[in-house]
């Protein structure tokens, strides 16, 4: 993180670095946007463990495990904590604010595995299968996952696609039901019940794809955990279909081995959808501008859409629901339909527009040569 210097302190091993980028939200939400409920913030210049400082990482991830097996999101699992934060974070160990948010859980147990694999230290394996049983107590019944468990009463509850809380489930359950030798301490009986847990997780994704007019598209970022239909969440994200989101959970769908019928129809039709919806022409262009202060940011840049042939395709992050038009909101949920009827704060602050799906696009075509077995 800027500021801050890499430390030493912990080191020893010799191995090459576990990638850390997943903790880079979690830990740009904990530097950046203070929170006065988190249980410790960071301190001034404090320095921060190498990536290649394998033990030091994983012992912080242990710490930061709260005794349901879950984590807490928006702390930096590099940070070189003190005695005094360290204290803090053993006392409210008991404190269940435990999510999938921001990077949170599916990290810490991606990262666990691989550092019991490197060092065989017990402990990362008793934490990483700690978090595993999390993950299939969190499970609705449904297949699908809420943002928060224990479950909160808002719109947490609904099953989460937002910023890739379910699929970041997914991937650690996909590369356990593939063998990933980095989960070769997982026991046959635990492994049958994680192997289950993704094929509902599949299930739950296929029965979630809105459908429109007969016309399968893509997802929402929340669907209610009970009638599977599309929800909002914060005040700016309505239910609509999330080109985004989708790209993600597409993406993830064509991993599978083997596909079935129904997963390949899920794939064709959200590839049809993204082809229908795709904007061309169209760029959005960041402008300096005065600076804004509010109580949620401090913004000091605009953006507006601009003609430009010839740009790549880009999508709206939302469509809407039956009319299918590119759809924005402001902080009072009320839709507009131009980048540029939404609040400075919120246009500035908001990623209203994406590139996401073309990877689905540029993916597709070797896909389907592989699933027809050419």
């Amino acid at each position: 993180m800027p500021g801050f210097c890499w430390g030493l302190t912990g080191y020893a091993q010799q191995h090459a670095p576990i990638d850390t980028s997943g903790f880079r939200d979690a830990a740009h939400h904990w530097y950046d946007i203070r929170d006065k409920s988190n249980m410790i913030n960071p301190l001034p210049g404090r320095p921060v463990y190498r990536a290649d400082n394998i033990n030091a990482i994983a012992d912080n991830i242990v710490l930061f495990q709260k005794s349901n097996g879950g984590w807490p999101k928006n702390y930096d699992m590099q940070a070189i904590l003190s005695a005094a934060q360290q204290d803090s974070v053993i006392k409210a160990r008991n404190e269940l604010h435990t999510t999938f948010d921001n990077g949170s859980t599916y990290t810490q147990i991606a990262y666990l595995a691989q550092a019991y694999t490197l060092t065989h230290k017990e402990i990362y394996k008793i934490a990483a299968l700690k978090g595993l049983d999390y993950i299939l107590t969190a499970q609705y019944k449904n297949g699908g996952w809420p943002q928060y468990y224990p479950l909160e009463q808002n719109y947490s509850r609904f099953i989460t696609f937002n910023d890739d809380a379910y699929i970041g489930i997914m991937e650690v359950l996909k590369d356990i039901t593939d063998d990933a030798p980095q989960y070769a301490f997982i026991d046959p009986v635990k492994r049958k019940e994680l192997v289950t847990a993704f094929n509902k997780g599949v299930s739950c994704i296929l029965k979630t794809q809105i459908n429109d007019a007969g016309q399968p598209t893509g997802w929402c970022q929340q669907h209610n955990e009970i009638t599977l239909q599309p929800e909002w969440a914060r005040k700016f994200e309505p239910p609509a279909i999330c080109n985004n989101e989708s790209a993600g959970i597409v993406l993830l769908l064509m991993k599978i081995r083997r596909p079935s019928f129904a997963v390949k129809t899920a794939i064709e039709n959200a590839v049809t959808w993204f082809r229908a919806s795709a904007i061309k022409d169209t760029r959005i262009k960041t402008i300096d501008a005065p600076e804004l202060v509010t109580p949620f940011t401090v913004s000091r840049h605009d953006r507006i859409v601009v003609n430009s042939p010839g740009a790549p395709l880009i999508w709206t992050r939302y469509y809407e629901l039956k009319t299918h038009r590119p759809v924005f909101c402001n902080r009072d949920s009320k839709l507009v339909y131009s980048l540029a009827e939404v609040d400075r704060e919120r246009r500035d602050g908001y990623g209203w527009y994406t590139y996401e799906p073309q990877r689905v696009l540029d993916q597709y075509d070797a896909w389907k040569r592989i699933v027809s077995g050419n």
